[in-house]
Parts: C-alpha cells; sequence; structure tokens
C-alpha cells in the first residue's frame, strides 16, 4: 500500500475531515518516533507494537567470487516488535482470507 492509499484508509478509519488533516497527523507520528528513536529512546503502543533502537553489531565477511573481505562497524537501526493483539487481528485475517478463497 503506498501513501496516498494508506492516508485514504486512515482517513476513513480515524474520522478526520479531510486528507491535509490526516498528513498532518501521520507525519507527526513518523515525526515523533523518528526523534525518540534517535535518543535511543523506545515507543510503546501498547496492543499495536515496539518501536526502538538497537545496536546491530559489525561484521567481517567475503565477497562471494571473488578474494575480497569487507568489514562492517556497529550500528544502531531501528527495530518494530508487533504486540499481541496486532498480531491476532493479522492472524484473524489470514484465517479469513483463506476461507474466502475456498
Amino acid at each position: 500500500m503506498k501513501k496516498l492509499e494508506f492516508l485514504d484508509l486512515m482517513q476513513k478509519e480515524g474520522g478526520f475531515k479531510d486528507k491535509k488533516e490526516t498528513e498532518l497527523a501521520l507525519n507527526g507520528f513518523v515525526k515523533a518516533v523518528e526523534k525518540a528513536l534517535s535518543g535511543h529512546e523506545s515507543v510503546e503502543l501498547v496492543g499495536f507494537g515496539k518501536f526502538e533502537a538497537v545496536l546491530q553489531k559489525g561484521k567481517k565477511g567475503k565477497v562471494p567470487g571473488s578474494d575480497k573481505n569487507y568489514t562492517t562497524k556497529d550500528k544502531m537501526v531501528p527495530k518494530f516488535k508487533p504486540g499481541k493483539v496486532l498480531k491476532d487481528v493479522v492472524a484473524a485475517s489470514k484465517t479469513t482470507a483463506s476461507k474466502k478463497k475456498k
């Protein structure tokens, strides 16, 4: 789903007046999560999930098909862990979708 399609869905589900108000809400949410993660804080939305910044260790490896080696450095990366409610909703929708196919 592309951003414009998501904004339409968000406007319908969230009861926003217009697309501009919906986009402001989405952009505000995204910027708030980015700011929290850049400060190494986590954002937990109970039932939905948890956004956090985690340390990804550097690694050494070999480029396939050559004699070249590479090394990456440690870095912070974003991570999302879905909550139980979100997992349950997605699992239920898959069950419903598979029943519709039959």
